[in-house]
């Protein structure tokens, strides 16, 4: 997601805030930064992430030599959803990102996070958005759903329900599960590119893993500091492009007088891959 500000873009930035990746400008330890997380993830992802995920992975052949060069990486991906990645400076404004997804642009951040930075960063860098994000966009159906949210958001922010959205986003394309016949598969952003995360999301007892309904996501706060309490499991790729593509009025009209869940809580309506037991979030809080 983007950042709420509507300032103008810095300099040297279009005014759709793009920028030119400058891929002759990484140096041989950036493309050794890459070459570190992809093979680190390389070994642990096979039986944890979804199939769609694993094969964009391979289709979009990102091991290379270093950092992807975005324009070979973007004729590959439009060759197969019509989607590009363009270049930005970090975090963009989130009328400047709902635009670009709903013209299928999606916004990579250009820089890399540096050596000593491997397993944390807090701005999201071009291994998580570029490793994280762009594999997905190589399943049509997926690739639609992200068109989808994006044309959805601008509505959003015109209806002042911009947060309730965010959580969709947050819980499905940054820190999502799926279900497959071999038990669940992770797919958001935010796990596949994070050594630490991949096993947590899957393996740890401490966090809930609920079945995804779209009001209960979005009535569910989320925490951007630390591993989740709660991750939501979809059925299929299609289930959740069909929960985008119903009309959000009613559940617009709702949300405001509604509460939030809290985080950690599990409710009568849940259907419960697992129940946690938060001792992970617990332990954290009370260090």
């Amino acid at each position: 997601m983007g950042v709420e500000s509507t300032a103008s873009p810095p300099p040297g930035a279009a005014a759709d805030w793009t920028i030119p990746q400058g891929w002759d400008l990484y140096t041989p330890e950036d493309h050794a930064v890459w070459l570190t997380l992809y093979e680190r993830q390389a070994k642990i992802l096979p039986g944890r992430a979804c199939d769609a995920f694993l094969r964009g992975l391979e289709a979009l052949d990102l091991h290379g030599t270093g950092v992807p060069d975005f324009e070979r990486v973007s004729d590959k991906l439009q060759a197969l959803t019509g989607w590009r990645v363009v270049a930005v400076p970090g975090l963009v404004p989130d009328d400047v990102f709902f635009e670009h997804l709903a013209n299928r642009r999606f916004p990579a951040g250009n820089f890399i996070r540096k050596a000593d930075q491997l397993d944390y960063l807090q701005e999201p860098d071009v291994f998580h958005d570029v490793l994280g994000h762009v594999p997905m966009l190589t399943d049509p159906v997926f690739a639609d759903f992200m068109q989808a949210y994006g044309e959805g958001g601008r509505r959003a922010m015109r209806l002042g329900q911009l947060h309730n959205l965010a959580r969709l986003y947050w819980y499905t394309v940054e820190f999502g599960l799926m279900r497959s016949d071999e038990g669940l598969r992770i797919y958001g952003a935010g796990i596949v590119s994070s050594k630490s995360e991949s096993v947590f999301a899957l393996e740890d007892p401490s966090p809930n893993r609920i079945g995804f309904d779209l009001e209960r996501v979005m009535r569910t706060p989320y925490r951007i500091d630390d591993f989740q309490q709660v991750y939501f499991v979809i059925d299929s790729i299609d289930a959740l492009l069909q929960a985008a593509l119903q009309d959000f009025a009613g559940l617009y009209a709702r949300l405001p007088k509604l509460d939030d869940i809290p985080i950690e809580a599990i409710v009568p309506a849940d259907k419960v891959y697992h129940p946690g037991t938060q001792h992970y979030a617990h332990a954290q809080a009370a260090a």
